[in-house]
């Protein structure tokens, strides 16, 4: 019998302009390296915490609205990402080490779009989800923890068909 693991869950941010969730879907086997993190809780959440299988919410942030748009997966652990070492990549860092990488990626790969985003306006006034990091004044955070619980309502709210019908 295999061991249970505790059930872990993020959140990534991204602006749809430079990498949606359709771009996600598109990639090679629908995974790509979530690299360019240049924050270090952030890396530390990769680093320390992130398992594969982990489930991840997608998030459009700069978007309007900013709202979570699709489900996704850790697909590999964490390794030095190499876009550190690229003089020509908008993410090079020319202080980090290649003997001792200062900035890690993990892969990503799509599960499955929501049915409908989710804005941060709803996530705001939602009685559980305003606990969520990404509902905080100022958090920039492109990776973040989220609780099972919190993803799990992400989750219904997505399947939930919010329109109401017209009083007869």
């Amino acid at each position: 019998m295999g061991v249970k693991h505790e059930r872990r869950c993020w959140l990534v941010k991204s602006e749809p302009t430079t990498f949606s969730f359709d771009d996600l879907l598109a990639a090679p086997e629908s995974t790509t390296p979530w690299d360019g993190v240049r924050n270090y809780q952030a890396r530390n959440y990769m680093r320390d915490d992130m398992r594969v299988g982990d489930e991840v919410v997608f998030y459009h942030s700069n978007a309007t609205p900013p709202c979570a748009v699709g489900l996704a997966e850790v697909a590999s652990a964490a390794r030095p990402d190499p876009s550190q070492f690229d003089a020509d990549s908008p993410y090079a860092d020319p202080t980090s080490d290649p003997g001792e990488p200062r900035w890690l990626l993990v892969d990503v790969r799509a599960l499955r779009p929501f049915a409908r985003s989710i804005p941060l306006s709803e996530i705001k006034a939602h009685p559980v989800l305003r606990e969520l990091l990404v509902a905080r004044r100022g958090n920039r955070l492109s990776v973040m923890p989220v609780s099972p619980e919190h993803l799990d309502v992400l989750v219904a709210l997505a399947a939930t068909d919010v329109r109401r019908s017209a009083p007869d």
